[in-house]
């Protein structure tokens, strides 16, 4: 069979890929010519540029790591250098408003006005395709309610009137607002970045979580309120070998400045992964916060050294709490498997030890960095995990003594009120104060080459970054939020976010069908897991009785044999 090809414009001997190192390696011997015979600056300034060229050109050629260089010298870096400005490209120039990756133009935008105080009102209309599948909004009543204020807050670990129930309840409660900030470490974050958090929780009364690296110097100098999160390091409170150490625990836990203490099982950007901040990051700073030495590997495992199964983890829960001086104490995950939360739970009514409060955080969730495919595909999301656990909690009874934190992509007045509208009593965010901070999204965090002085440890970087603006603006961004939410209740008739339930809030599922979340979410009855399961869910059907308060691991039933297989090892007669 014949082939036939498509005519050369130009011949094949000509080398089209070659033509600019041609060009420098001609410029060269022209120009250094032109400046022998006439002499002048600028004829040598050429040759310089095309002798450095020329180089560069053999260079590419003689290198043997890029392909693309090899064939294309010169040229074959424009390549590279369009790759690496792409992402800046494609936000500024291509992506559209309302395109989310992992955040939109029109989130980030958002976010920005509200921290520089600005007016975030938008003429004619929703920019949103209120007829596409997924579109949600929140009913308004006739009769719209009018608060006093939009500083929602709620008692987390009893109130004082009311103590916690439980063996070794919480003894100083904690009178927490609905908005906080979201558990990010010093050493993932710049000082100057753990400053302005601080002094903006200081300001605008919220909490600020430490992240699993600890707390500061930065964190303690302004007395902003902590949530002091205890990670599979122990970090704060751990011996040399990385074991729990109780009375360094007791030491910072007892600290006035710290509100509660949660313990962190997992994280939403890459569960049941653990971590490693290579030994030349962990700076002096870095290494006191910690209790580790100096420029060595900073490791946390992916598992707890401290407790093996739940019930364990309950008393050790109840260890922490005792140590802190009776202050709200809880865990913080992404949920997994179902059988490991639902063992958990039988361990809280086994133990009758009860954490104050859980933060689920949603797999689309982290502002830490992660392998691709922890990022994409693994933990549950957010919405699914936050309804299973506050349904679990309602079917064994045990929803009344247990607050329930969210957090993932949470940035607007509406996010909250969904997120309490599926079971939440607050929310925390983590990305949306970076933006407030100054974050870009350019997406460099774990490189060190933070633009924005927010994700860095450069002095020089980082000192972009000045505290006492960025503070103001992250106290803005909590204001501004929270007054965008009372809106959204009085608009709703209601008196709290707590109110908000899935009755509330309005998905369109088709062209021509809408429903209330109330309709397609799962719901269980109070107490309903304690007695016959057959009118639950199926993952309660599935994973529930078979989940063991001694254990982490799943025993299934065994399964029947089949009747070939009766038969197989029937005895003869």
């Amino acid at each position: 069979m014949s082939q036939t090809l498509a005519p050369r414009r130009i011949p094949a001997w000509v080398p089209i890929r070659y033509t600019t190192f041609t060009l420098a390696l001609l410029g060269t011997g022209l120009f250094f010519a032109a400046a022998r015979l006439w002499g002048g600056g600028w004829w040598w300034v050429g040759y310089a540029i095309c002798l450095a060229l020329s180089v560069l050109g053999v260079w590419d050629m003689l290198q043997t790591r890029h392909a693309i260089l090899r064939n294309y010298p010169i040229i074959g870096h424009f390549r590279f250098m369009l790759e690496y400005i792409r992402p800046e490209i494609r936000q500024y120039f291509i992506e559209s408003d309302q395109e989310a990756l992992p955040f939109s133009r029109a989130q980030r935008s958002l976010v920005y006005q509200r921290a520089k105080g600005e007016s975030d009102s938008r003429p004619l209309g929703t920019l949103l395709n209120v007829a596409a599948q997924g579109y949600e909004w929140v009913n308004h009543s006739m009769q719209p309610t009018k608060l006093t204020s939009h500083d929602f807050r709620i008692w987390i670990g009893g109130t004082p009137d009311k103590p916690a129930e439980g063996t070794s309840p919480c003894t100083q409660p904690y009178h927490a607002s609905i908005f906080n900030i979201s558990a990010m470490s010093f050493g993932a974050l710049s000082g100057n970045a753990i400053l302005a958090l601080n002094k903006g929780a200081k300001t605008g009364g919220f909490a600020h979580d430490t992240g699993e690296g600890s707390i500061s110097k930065y964190h303690r100098e302004h007395g902003g309120d902590l949530i002091w999160e205890v990670a599979s390091g122990y970090f704060g409170c751990r011996n040399d070998d990385g074991t729990f150490n109780e009375a360094k625990y007791a030491a910072n836990a007892t600290d006035p400045q710290v509100k509660m203490i949660e313990l962190k099982l997992s994280q939403g950007a890459k569960p049941g992964h653990g971590g490693m901040l290579l030994g030349p990051k962990v700076t002096p700073e870095i290494a006191a916060a910690r209790g580790v030495p100096v420029g060595v590997d900073c490791i946390s495992p992916p598992t707890h050294s401290a407790f093996k199964t739940p019930v364990e983890m309950m008393h050790f829960i109840a260890r922490l709490r005792e140590k802190s001086g009776g202050k709200p104490t809880g865990f913080k995950f992404c949920v997994g498997h179902p059988w490991e939360w639902f063992a958990i739970v039988k361990a809280m009514i086994e133990t009758d030890i009860t954490p104050d409060f859980i933060v689920v955080d949603g797999a689309e969730g982290g502002t830490g960095a992660a392998p691709v495919e922890f990022v994409d595909h693994v933990g549950v999301p957010l919405q699914e995990g936050l309804l299973l656990v506050h349904n679990t909690l309602i079917g064994a009874g045990l929803r009344h003594r247990v607050k329930i934190g969210a957090a993932g992509k949470v940035i607007t007045a509406f996010d909250i009120a969904r997120m309490m509208a599926l079971g939440a009593d607050w929310c925390n965010a983590g990305r949306g104060f970076m933006m407030a901070l100054g974050c870009i999204q350019a997406q460099s965090c774990h490189t060190g080459h933070c633009p924005t002085g927010v994700a860095t440890q450069d002095p020089g970087r980082q000192k972009a970054l000045v505290v006492p603006d960025k503070a103001t603006r992250v106290a803005n961004f909590h204001k501004s939020t929270l007054h965008a939410l009372q809106e959204l209740v009085q608009a709703a008739g209601l008196e709290h976010p707590c109110d908000i339930t899935a009755h509330h809030i309005v998905r369109r599922i088709s062209d021509t069908e809408v429903r209330q979340l109330s309709n397609l979410v799962m719901r269980v009855e109070p107490g309903a897991l304690l007695g016959d399961l057959d009118k639950q869910h199926n993952v309660f059907k599935q994973y529930w009785p078979n989940a063991s308060a001694h254990t982490f691991q799943f025993s299934p039933p065994p399964l029947a044999p089949s009747a070939e297989k009766k038969q197989e090892l029937a005895v003869p007669a």
